[in-house]
């Protein structure tokens, strides 16, 4: 897994590479350099490969915690982030894949989720899968891919094209003058609407329309 900017950020990860402290400290990184240096644009995040048998050898709860906090902090980020995946596409590229908010797959892609010794693993990859794309579970519960055309049509990837850099740039235009952290603020009540009742929600919509409004008034 590496990490690069040119004007945006750029995140690649491999997910053949099982969780590992460096792998969650360049998450991390890329959080940091984001909150501290970009006020809007992209993040793009470039996934494919899947773990292999024995991933796990290596791996506590201690870890997976620092893990899951920081593909959490992906979740959050105050800027649009935008995944092109790559062929078989599980473990750490699927659990970053399922925090973006744009997703574009190239022909081919197939999701993976991975399977430890005698089940499916239990990461909150299943709780992202369940939320996103309820439907599939056989993915969840037997790890059969989930093929590129049936993760479009459950909502878990955006778009499959042959060329993912014409659709990364259709989105920079659409993303060009957005505010990171209004767009933050957008993502999360989206994310809230599948808990809350109209009346709960409602204080909170209000609340960022009232922002919104002094925004207008002070521009």
């Amino acid at each position: 897994m590496t990490a690069a900017g040119v004007g945006d950020l750029v995140l690649h990860v491999d997910g053949r590479q099982p969780v590992s402290p460096a792998v969650v400290e360049m998450v991390l990184a890329v959080c940091e350099r984001a909150e501290d240096d970009y006020g809007a644009g992209l993040l793009m995040v470039y996934v494919s490969g899947a773990p292999q048998p024995g991933w796990t050898r290596d791996v506590n709860v201690g870890l997976l915690t620092k893990w899951e906090r920081a593909v959490r902090r992906i979740e959050r980020i105050g800027m649009v982030t935008v995944a092109v995946s790559a062929g078989d596409c599980g473990g750490t590229a699927l659990d970053l894949l399922l925090a973006t908010d744009i997703r574009i797959a190239v022909a081919g892609t197939r999701l993976v989720v991975p399977v430890s010794v005698d089940a499916t693993w239990p990461g909150m990859a299943l709780y992202r899968l369940a939320r996103q794309g309820g439907r599939l579970r056989r993915a969840a519960l037997l790890g059969t891919p989930v093929d590129a055309g049936a993760a479009v049509e459950a909502g878990l990837l955006d778009a499959v094209v042959d060329r993912p850099d014409d659709a990364l740039a259709e989105v920079a235009a659409a993303v060009a003058g957005l505010s990171g952290k209004e767009l933050a603020i957008r993502r999360q009540l989206m994310a809230e609407a599948t808990e809350h009742s109209f009346e709960e929600a409602l204080g909170a919509h209000l609340a960022a329309c009232d922002r919104a409004l002094r925004r207008v008034a002070v521009s």
